[in-house]
């Protein structure tokens, strides 16, 4: 035994050389995650052009809208009215028809005088004035047919001031704010908030020291920090080039198809840029 001591000392002793000796390797990198914010594509704060009062409102906030879809109505009553007078003084037909039985009438007064004239039974002077007659019963015409293009043209304009009255929606979405009632006076303020959440943005903060790692079309998947809700891939759209010397990061936004609205906007959410730990 006393001679198998020395032994393992030995061996302690070459055991602990190798391992001092040994090359230290660098440990594998981690991949990096980094948080992230789900947004609407776009919002758009809806109002009139027209200050008015609000005779009704047609959705309210949670709605889901379609493009072209009425929102709200304005009062409209002399509106309504104007659109009404215009449309009859387009729609009438009697100064017109008028107009046209007097040219025929004149026309055929100059046949008939041009005829008698060949014939010598009448003078120049009086075919001259039958001639005269029927240029007059053209600009007449004419007069007529212009005024009733204005009326056309009045008609057109009043609806399209009705038109105003009515507030649609500019895209598919869905309304997430409310700020108006019936009979409220309304000006310069908004009526009412939309957001498009069939397209998100995913905004994300990236270290600078990650700069020209991303890359603009790239695909990743992004993990929205709700329950029951699956990952999805989203693309990224642009990514910023100037560094916030303040934070010392930099902005990327990548585009998120929802279009069955199963993601929730304003969420928070986890994205692997495929980036990996310095």
């Amino acid at each position: 035994m006393q001679r198998l001591r020395p032994f393992y000392r030995r061996q302690r002793l070459w055991l602990w050389l190798a391992v001092a000796l040994a090359p230290v390797l660098p440990a594998p990198a981690a991949a990096l995650t980094l948080g992230c914010l789900l947004t609407p594509a776009r919002t758009a704060d809806i109002g009139t052009p027209q200050a008015g009062v609000v005779e009704r409102m047609l959705v309210d906030r949670g709605d889901t809208v379609r493009q072209g879809q009425p929102l709200a109505l304005l009062q409209a009553t002399g509106e309504r009215a104007s659109v009404r007078t215009a449309e009859a003084r387009a729609k009438a037909q009697a100064a017109v028809s008028a107009a046209q039985a007097t040219l025929a009438l004149a026309r055929q007064k100059t046949e008939r005088a041009e005829s008698l004239h060949t014939e010598q039974f009448i003078s120049d002077i009086a075919l001259n004035q039958a001639r005269t007659e029927r240029s007059v019963a053209a600009q007449a015409l004419q007069q007529a047919e212009d005024q009733r293009a204005v009326y056309q043209a009045e008609s057109a304009q009043a609806l399209a001031q009705l038109h105003q009255r009515a507030l649609r929606s500019p895209f598919d979405g869905v309304v997430i704010d409310r700020m108006a009632q019936p009979g409220e006076r309304v000006e310069l303020q908004p009526l009412l908030r939309l957001a498009d959440v069939g397209r998100l943005r995913v905004e994300v903060v990236v270290p600078a020291s990650q700069f020209g790692q991303v890359r603009s079309g790239a695909r990743h998947l992004v993990k929205a920090e709700v329950p029951g809700v699956p990952a999805r891939e989203a693309t990224v759209t642009q990514v910023d080039q100037v560094i916030d010397a303040a934070s010392n990061t930099f902005r990327v936004r990548l585009a998120l198809d929802n279009a069955d609205r199963a993601v929730p906007a304003g969420a928070r959410c986890q994205i692997d840029l495929g980036l990996k730990t310095p």
